[in-house]
């Protein structure tokens, strides 16, 4: 079975070798210098923040509107495609017995548990990545070419999906042997103990994502430029923020998209820009973005995630319990024996995905406020309202500029590009003495 899948998407790949080198689009580009300060944004004795906005807003040709708005409204449907395609696949596994079989090939290997569900979940990671990969390719590069977003072709771009497998081969194994491991040796309280491995788990993942994964994907480098680090570093030492160094990820392999982060914790904790932002930011929008990363670190934003991850990790085992012993119940013929059978696995994954697609506004709206604090720290921390404000231009090359409120409130998880610019325009409406020149004081009569 296995075997004539990846004859398959081996088909598939060799086509869109060829088609991928021609299907993509420049993105357009703002229609004037978004480095220039518009006139209704200069300040003034009668600037309103309303109409620097709407300067902005103008920025950006209809071209380019319509382009962000239809890439992001796609998006939309593509939360349902994703869910209704793991959906499908899962419950092809459980239907067709292929996971019971997969279980019982394990179990053939060798007879040591841990392994059995290595093995296992070895099989279904290939099983359902071959079955998943059409939408992966076109979620992943086609579409993004399309849009002017990406900057791979087929090869490259199947090199960072063979690595990510990889990382998942392995760590996603050590989750499964553990959590097996505690829904058999603890039959009625393992979602309790399964959550604390969760969140200890995933408290790790934080930790070593920018140190030791990252750089299996991009090139990461101490950054030298003194125009960048200086101010950065010392709005970073004058937040409280213990870096020394600014680092820059080579992200033009992959995206043209601009982006930074401020990462990890304690020893693991990196101040980080991608050189996009590097190469197509001026100072003022670099300083702005950085301002807006510090801001995730200084409110605390990295712990309150822990804390509202591990939420949703109890609260997910929880309904776990319930689903999957009521569902092994129900479905005899798919030949799971029991929760601790690693057959179990595609259900699991069915009945997570239905709960997070529920929960889609929910998680969207908890990280859009973080989003919104972190703004707001960043416009007070850099002082750079202009530079924020052409940074959420650059950002809607990919995400919609003016989306009505409700839809704003379930499908975003950054606030608006309006938004954003009109949060700035009403900060520099309030701070105006820090941007007009200063008056000459003329000199004592004699």
């Amino acid at each position: 079975m296995i075997r004539r899948l990846a004859s398959s998407v081996l088909l598939l790949a060799l086509a869109v070798c060829f088609s991928s080198a021609v299907s993509a689009q420049p993105a357009i580009q703002p229609a004037a210098d978004i480095t220039k300060v518009p006139a209704a944004a200069q300040p003034s004795d009668h600037f309103d923040a309303e109409a620097a906005t709407e300067a902005y807003m103008a920025m950006m040709p209809p071209a380019a509107v319509a382009r962000s708005n239809a890439y992001f409204e796609g998006g939309y449907w593509l939360i349902l495609w994703d869910f209704l395609a793991g959906a499908i696949i899962s419950i092809l596994l459980l239907a067709t017995g292929w996971s019971a079989r997969m279980r019982d090939v394990a179990e053939r290997l060798t007879r040591f548990r841990w392994i059995q569900n290595f093995v296992y979940w070895s099989e279904y990671l290939v099983v359902s990545s071959v079955l998943a990969f059409p939408l992966t390719w076109y979620e992943g590069l086609y579409r993004e070419q399309k849009y002017g977003l990406a900057t791979q072709t087929f090869g490259p771009w199947m090199g960072d999906q063979i690595k990510g497998f990889l990382v998942g081969l392995i760590l996603g194994g050590i989750a499964v042997m553990v959590l097996l491991a505690i829904v058999r040796r603890a039959v009625r309280t393992w979602w309790i103990w399964g959550s604390l491995f969760g969140i200890v788990f995933s408290i790790i993942g934080i930790a070593i994502s920018p140190v030791f994964i990252l750089p299996l994907f991009n090139k990461v480098t101490k950054l030298n430029d003194a125009r960048v680090t200086v101010p950065v570093l010392r709005m970073a030492h004058a937040n409280g923020i213990p870096a020394n160094d600014v680092y820059e990820v080579d992200a033009s392999r992959q995206t043209t998209r601009m982006s930074a982060n401020v990462s990890g914790f304690a020893g693991t904790m990196r101040i980080t820009l991608n050189d996009n932002l590097l190469r197509r930011g001026s100072l003022e929008e670099i300083q702005a973005v950085m301002g807006h990363e510090m801001g995730h670190y200084v409110l605390n934003h990295i712990l309150k995630d822990v804390f509202f991850t591990s939420v949703v990790i109890v609260l997910s085992m929880a309904y776990l319990f319930w689903s999957v012993q009521w569902s092994i119940k129900r479905y005899p013929q798919w030949g799971i024996r029991s929760p601790s059978d690693p057959a179990v696995i595609p259900l699991a994954t069915l009945l997570v995905s239905i709960l997070f697609f529920v929960l889609t506004p929910v998680l969207n709206t908890q990280v859009r406020m973080q989003e919104k604090e972190a703004d707001m720290f960043g416009i007070n921390a850099s002082r750079q309202p202009d530079g924020f404000a052409q940074a959420a231009i650059h950002l809607g090359e990919y995400r919609k500029m003016r989306p009505g409120t409700w839809e704003e409130r379930i499908f975003f998880d950054h606030p608006s590009g309006y938004d954003r610019i009109h949060s700035a325009m009403v900060w520099k409406g309030q701070n105006l003495d820090l941007f007009r020149a200063a008056t000459p004081v003329a000199p004592p009569q004699p």
